[in-house]
C-alpha cells in the first residue's frame, strides 16, 4: 500500500503477471495448447495436478497524497515475496486447495529501492515472514469453466505493524479474502479479456490500521498472444478501502509472460500508481516463476 519512483529496473519491459490465453471448456483443446494459453487465473487444476508460484513485488514511493494534498516524501520501499501452492483434489476438477506464504522486507527514510534486498533489521529496515493463508479455489457454476473464486484466510505472524523506529512491515488484522476471476477469449484466439474482483474483510486487532475495513479491488487486463508460448498485456486496477480507515488508489501497467519449459513459466509486470487518496504514489516491479505439473 505504499509506492513510488524507481529508475533502475526500467529495463523491465513488456512481460507479465496475471493472464494468459484460455481455451475455456474444451479439454481436447487444452491438451493441444501450452500452459500459458490454458492455465489462466480462472482455470482450475485437474485432480493431483500441482501449481507452485513464486512471485516477487518491489514497490517504491517518493510521493504521497493525504487530505487531498500531494507532496514529496523520503523514499519508502516495500518488497513482498509470496509462494502460492495449489493442487487439484476433486474428480470433477472443480475444487483446488492451497497454501499462501508471504515474506516482506521494507525500508524507509530515503533508503534506495534496492536496499530491501539486504534483508536488514535496523533503524530503517525490517523483514520477516508476515502471514500465511490456507486457501481453496473453486468453480461455482459447472457450465462456466472460465469463472472461478479463490477464497483465503490470511493469518498474521507478527505482533506489531510498525516497530519502535516507525518501520512498517505488514498488517496485524486477519483477512478473509475472496478473488473472483473471469476470462473471455476473442474468436480469433489471439486476444483475451481477463477480469478480477478482489474482496477483503479485515478484522481481529483493534491496533491494526486495517481493522474493521472492507476492500474492493477490481482489475481489467487485455492480453495479446504473439505465439502459443508468450503473451503481452496492459491493465488498469483500482483499490478502495471502506470502514474505520478509508483509502483508495488506481494504477496502470503492462507486462508479459513466457513459457520457458513445458512446466515452467516466467512472468514480469510493471505498474504505475497514478492517483489516490490517503496513500503513497509510486511504482511496482514484479517478477515471478510458475511451475505447473
Amino acid at each position: 500500500m505504499k509506492n513510488s519512483n524507481f529508475k533502475i529496473l526500467v529495463a523491465f519491459f513488456f512481460l507479465v503477471n496475471f493472464t494468459i490465453v484460455a481455451q475455456e471448456n474444451n479439454e481436447l483443446n487444452s491438451a493441444k495448447t501450452s500452459n500459458i494459453q490454458t492455465y489462466t487465473p480462472s482455470k482450475l487444476l485437474n485432480k493431483e495436478q500441482w501449481d507452485i508460484k513464486f512471485f516477487n513485488n518491489l514497490y517504491t514511493e517518493t510521493k504521497a497524497t493525504n487530505n487531498g494534498i500531494k507532496a514529496d516524501k523520503l523514499r519508502e520501499n516495500y518488497f513482498t515475496s509470496t509462494i502460492d501452492v495449489f493442487t487439484g483434489v476433486s474428480d470433477n476438477n472443480r475444487l483446488n486447495i492451497g497454501l499462501l506464504l508471504e515474506y516482506r522486507s521494507n525500508t524507509n527514510n530515503g533508503k534506495s529501492a534496492t536496499s530491501v534486498f539486504n534483508f536488514a533489521s535496523d533503524a530503517n529496515s525490517r523483514n520477516g515472514l508476515s502471514s500465511f493463508a490456507p486457501a481453496l479455489k473453486w468453480q461455482p457454476i459447472k457450465s462456466i469453466g472460465n469463472f472461478s473464486i479463490q477464497s483465503a484466510f490470511h493469518i498474521p505472524l507478527i505482533d506489531n505493524e510498525t516497530d519502535a523506529n516507525g518501520v512498517y512491515l505488514d498488517q496485524t488484522a486477519y483477512t478473509f479474502q475472496n478473488r473472483f476471476f473471469y476470462d473471455y477469449t476473442l474468436p480469433s484466439g489471439n486476444w483475451q479479456l481477463f477480469t478480477e474482483l478482489n474482496t477483503e474483510y479485515n478484522f481481529g486487532d483493534d491496533n491494526s490500521f486495517a481493522n474493521k475495513t472492507v476492500v474492493l479491488a477490481p482489475g481489467l487486463f487485455m492480453s495479446y498472444f504473439p505465439s502459443d508460448k508468450s503473451t503481452i498485456l496492459g491493465f488498469v486496477q483500482h483499490y478502495q478501502r471502506f470502514g474505520d480507515f478509508t483509502q483508495d488508489f488506481s494504477s496502470v501497467g503492462f507486462g508479459g509472460k513466457y513459457q520457458l519449459t513445458d512446466t515452467l513459466n516466467l512472468e514480469i509486470l510493471y505498474s504505475k500508481f497514478v492517483r489516490g487518496n490517503d496513500t503513497g504514489l509510486g511504482q511496482s516491479f514484479n517478477i515471478g516463476l510458475r511451475a505447473l505439473f
